[in-house]
């Protein structure tokens, strides 16, 4: 059921698989949303419900006093940012959904600064299933008091908001929990080829170890592939984004090598480039 109407005008844009239901959640809590996308196909879903659509991205900048981007990657929120910061009013909120570099949340910032608009960088935790039931994690870089004029929109779509510092560290963050959870999914994947190599049923060993303390995330999602090879798309992007924390801490920093080295039989198995230890 929709709620009733609230005070700003919302834009999104970036109705993918995260995207979407945050965008849905949003329009239901009452929010007169406004959609953009590339393809019309990816607005037919919102037929059934009270959001407006766009005909251009800086149709929807001019209208919206918040706009939430979930792109895909640094060159679609570069681009998108050049066609709405000339458009966008002054004190206007632009929060970056994408995980990206967090230089190019600073560099989009300091654009939008010149024009009176405020960016957080906001990268989201979760997948389509929290987005759904509005329980997603925000992880937040940008000045309180611009969190908090956007905070209530942010409630829509999560159950955990958290302010972190400054512009870009919300994607630090982000960078840091994507990166633990494809080394945990490497380390996963190894305990499950010990397990194999030891005659032990598979099922029984996945059973058994997400009741006890070698449990985790990872491990209840590499448990439920048959092998990393069905994970080519979501390997991709936790490449990128293992890839990116390597880039802001420096590829030879303690951390960075020992996440990398965790993760890299997964991810190559993820592409097709090698067997994991499961699949040896």
């Amino acid at each position: 059921m929709t709620l009733a109407a609230k005070s700003v005008t919302c834009g999104f844009i970036g109705l993918g698989s995260q995207g979407a239901p945050m965008a849905r959640r949003m329009i239901e809590a009452g929010y007169d949303t406004l959609l953009w996308a590339r393809r019309e196909a990816s607005l037919e879903p919102y037929r059934d419900s009270a959001a407006r659509y766009a005909a251009t991205v800086e149709e929807l900048g001019a209208q919206a006093g918040h706009v939430g981007l979930c792109v895909v990657n640094d060159d679609d929120v570069r681009e998108m940012a050049a066609r709405l910061l000339p458009v966008m009013r002054p004190g206007a909120v632009l929060a970056i959904h994408s995980t990206i570099h967090p230089d190019t949340c600073r560099a989009v910032a300091a654009q939008a600064a010149e024009r009176g608009i405020h960016v957080l960088d906001a990268p989201v935790s979760g997948g389509s299933p929290a987005a759904e039931a509005g329980q997603l994690t925000v992880m937040v870089g940008g000045e309180p008091q611009v969190l908090d004029l956007a905070r209530p929109v942010f409630a829509t779509f999560a159950g955990l908001i958290v302010h972190l510092g400054e512009v870009g560290a919300g994607q630090y963050v982000k960078l840091i929990n994507n990166s633990l959870f494809v080394a945990n999914l490497g380390l996963a994947d190894a305990a499950i080829a010990a397990g194999e190599t030891l005659g032990i049923d598979r099922d029984s060993l996945v059973e058994l170890i997400k009741a006890s303390s070698g449990r985790s995330f990872a491990f209840e999602v590499r448990g439920r592939m048959e092998s990393p090879a069905g994970f080519r798309h979501g390997g991709a992007l936790l490449k990128k984004d293992i890839g990116l924390l390597g880039e802001v801490l420096g590829a030879a920093h303690p951390a960075a090598v020992r996440l990398a080295h965790a993760a890299e039989g997964f991810l190559l198995a993820a592409a097709g480039n090698a067997t994991s230890p499961s699949q040896s």
